[in-house]
């Protein structure tokens, strides 16, 4: 019974034709076969009556409930139950099926002719929420969502090589061997972030039909959700962030790079262009769309963007571009599946419920942008968000352990890359460092990696064997302090190289048993921000209060409370010893003291 009555209750919400929800409820009988012949006249009296026992029987929906699988008659069923009967001659006379309706656009529309604006934005808005709504879709049951809807052309993406890959790379990488929960994938992850981008963007064009968002967008967002991690590497940000950019030190690559040419090779190794044009994308616009989405525009970061950067979409849809990867505030929905996803598999308390901000998500017209904007008492929450993202790195992704470990597994790789070869196209050998040029070659690296080099028996491999055994037997390397840099004493980029020379120099005061080298020492500078550097992502946040949403406004931070942090980075500083016997390890120790009273940094 209650069951019933929630289908009921979403049936009733469908109170303006203009936004045409009596698709929905079409949709929901359709997949039901439950819908009484009283129901059938009241939802068919919101358009023309039905004055014939003709129009009574076109007002029962079609059995089949797949739209690509809808004969013209079916069509045209489904056009008198939306009250557009009008337009029935028309497309039986043009021969439009299921399988054309992906491809009416509003301007496709007026060239078969449908020539008033209002009428091929009525019947737009109506085709579009069928093509939301009835498919059929697969549901995955996962920990963090529930039950997720995934719709067929996210599904052939998902049962792809390229894809299934990420089955096989931990999502937190070598914290897994320190916290036993953490055994969850980018898989999952990706699904999640589908998932919750699906949500996002059908909230707004629920909310705000005006934005014109269609079956198209809301597509694309959904793909590019589940795609922008195509591109981690073994143990995921281990590989971009300390093995390549050791192995190539003047290659500008992050893992979003990766990730655009992943979606290509992914696209065109499965013949996926005929699916993509099976349900209503264009390409290749759309193709762009999503790869924008991934990974920003073209454009550079030292251009002052005085035209719009973009490709996949207009001005118009400039929010678009704020709900898988958000540049401007650093608020997106990668964020929201990462925190909830982390914390439940670290064992780790989430605080931040992305609900919220869900539910007051709007758009907004600020100086000429479209931005995505949210209500002025959920401004403490978005401050949450952010202490969230720094606790998480403090208590787990940068946890000491986690670190050691990780250096002591980008050290094996960097050892072993000489001597594994990984085929690519063309039967090409490359290295694991050389496989990111090749996505064939790049589709077989994964966190296997470590196996493999831990079960070889090659004598070239035996230096990084004997590392990755020390983890397993824990053996690690000693931490040997920690602190952090004040605001006036970061240290430079440029100088992070040369740390260890500069340790092993520092001669403490008290005299030592043990002579260091730079290469007994690792020395780890990590940025702890919330996500912009030294500014607070918070002020290029906008808000809207209830009595008029239609303007946008900034929050400072003293509005919100007088508690909250002032400043938004630091430098986190771990040092490590290689040699573990005491003496090495107390020798380490002073000289790193030393070297923080000469930085004049605090003791660590």
């Amino acid at each position: 019974m209650g069951k019933r009555a929630s289908i009921l209750e979403i049936r009733h919400t469908c109170q303006s034709r203009a936004v045409c929800r009596c698709s929905l409820c079409d949709v929901l009988d359709t997949q039901r076969g439950k819908m009484s012949r009283k129901r059938q006249r009241s939802c068919t009296s919101d358009g023309e009556a039905a004055g014939s026992s003709t129009a009574k029987r076109r007002a029962l929906p079609p059995k089949k409930s797949n739209f690509l699988e809808w004969s013209v008659d079916d069509v045209c069923g489904f056009l008198q139950r939306q009250g557009l009967g009008k337009f029935e001659k028309l497309f039986r006379d043009k021969n439009i099926s299921g399988t054309t309706l992906p491809k009416l656009t509003v301007d496709e529309l007026e060239s078969i002719g449908v020539r008033d604006l209002e009428n091929r934005i009525n019947l737009y808005r109506c085709i579009n929420d069928l093509l939301q709504w009835c498919i059929e879709t697969k549901v995955f049951n996962d920990p963090i969502h529930g039950h997720i809807e995934m719709h067929p052309l996210l599904v052939c993406i998902i049962d792809t090589p390229q894809f299934q890959r990420l089955h096989f790379i931990k999502q937190l990488g070598g914290a897994y061997l320190v916290y036993p929960g953490a055994s969850h994938n980018r898989f999952e992850h990706s699904i999640g972030v589908a998932h919750l981008a699906g949500k996002l963007v059908k909230v707004l064009a629920r909310h705000q039909p005006e934005l014109q968002v269609d079956h198209r967008d809301i597509l694309c967002v959904q793909i590019a959700g589940l795609c922008h991690d195509l591109g981690h590497g073994p143990f995921s940000h281990l590989f971009d962030r300390k093995f390549i950019s050791k192995m190539r030190k003047n290659l500008k690559w992050k893992h979003e790079d990766a990730s655009v040419k992943m979606f290509d090779h992914l696209i065109s190794s499965n013949n996926l262009k005929v699916v993509l044009k099976k349900y209503g994308l264009m390409l290749p616009q759309d193709l762009t769309f999503i790869k924008e989405l991934i990974r920003g525009p073209k454009v550079g970061n030292d251009s002052k963007r005085s035209k719009w950067p973009y490709e996949g979409r207009s001005k118009q849809k400039s929010f678009l571009y704020e709900i898988v990867a958000n540049e401007r505030t650093g608020i997106d929905v990668d964020k929201w599946d990462y925190f909830a996803r982390d914390s439940y598999h670290l064992g780790i308390r989430n605080n931040f419920d992305y609900l919220r901000i869900l539910k007051y998500a709007r758009v907004c017209k600020v100086n000429s942008m479209k931005i995505i904007c949210t209500r002025d008492k959920v401004a403490g929450d978005l401050y949450n968000m952010f202490y969230t993202r720094n606790a998480l790195h403090r208590r787990a992704y940068q946890h000491k352990a986690v670190n050691i470990i990780e250096s002591m597994i980008t050290e094996a790789m960097v050892l072993a890359d000489p001597h594994i070869q990984i085929s690519g196209s063309g039967g090409k050998q490359f290295k694991m460092s050389t496989a990111i040029d090749d996505m064939k070659a790049y589709t077989k690296l994964t966190d296997s990696i470590f196996q493999q080099i831990l079960n070889s028996s090659e004598p070239e491999l035996e230096e990084a064997r004997t590392i990755l055994n020390n983890i397993l037997n824990r053996r690690l390397y000693k931490c040997i302090g920690q602190t952090q840099s004040k605001a006036k004493t970061k240290i430079k980029q440029e100088e992070i190289d040369g740390l260890e020379t500069e340790v092993a120099a520092a001669v403490p005061s008290e005299p030592v048993d043990v002579q260091l080298e730079a290469e007994d020492l690792i020395v780890n500078v990590i940025p702890m921000n919330y996500g912009m550097k030294e500014k607070n992502p918070i002020n290029k946040v906008r808000f809207y209060c209830k009595n008029n949403p239609e303007y946008a406004f900034r929050i400072r931070r003293v509005q919100v409370s007088q508690i909250l942090p002032q400043t938004f980075s630091e430098h986190l500083i771990q040092a490590y010893c290689k040699k573990t016997d005491e003496k090495s390890v107390r020798a380490a120790r002073n000289h790193f003291v030393q070297w923080c009273k000469n930085r004049k940094l605090p003791m660590p």
